[in-house]
């Protein structure tokens, strides 16, 4: 099944319901971005949708998104950028000063044309060719 979003207009803005946050929230192009790669990893990586969380606090910061282990274990960090972001060494130093907080295994950079997918193990970061389905993470 192919994700339809369910977009509004109120004045001259639009809004895109987050299944996630179960609301309308504002479309911007990070979240065009984000709404698609959720709904993606969901309907082609077998990600089971209430293990995703959007906009997950971290302190002082918010997590794009994380996905979590059927024991509520944090298995996964996404960072999201619109679609004119380049997915550089800053992005990828954000999404690691995140993972300081939350430790976990696996980081996708993701910006609508390019996706970068590491594992991280033991201080080492070793970056894979495709994203992994669920079952291979969790």
């Amino acid at each position: 099944m192919q994700w339809q979003p369910n977009i509004r207009t109120e004045g001259d803005k639009q809004y895109v319901f987050c299944t996630w946050r179960r609301k309308f929230v504002r479309l911007t192009p990070e979240e065009w971005v984000r709404q698609h790669f959720l709904h993606l990893l969901v309907e082609d990586f077998a990600y089971p949708s209430p293990l995703i969380a959007v906009e997950m606090p971290l302190q002082d910061k918010r997590a794009d998104a994380v996905v979590y282990s059927r024991s509520m274990k944090p298995l996964m960090l996404i960072e999201f950028k619109a679609e004119t972001v380049p997915l550089t060494q800053l992005t990828l130093d954000q999404a690691l000063v995140y993972n300081r907080r939350l430790g976990v295994p696996w980081l996708i950079l993701a910006n609508g044309r390019s996706t970068i997918v590491a594992h991280c193990e033991n201080n080492n970061i070793r970056f894979i060719n495709s994203i992994p389905p669920y079952g291979e993470i969790s």
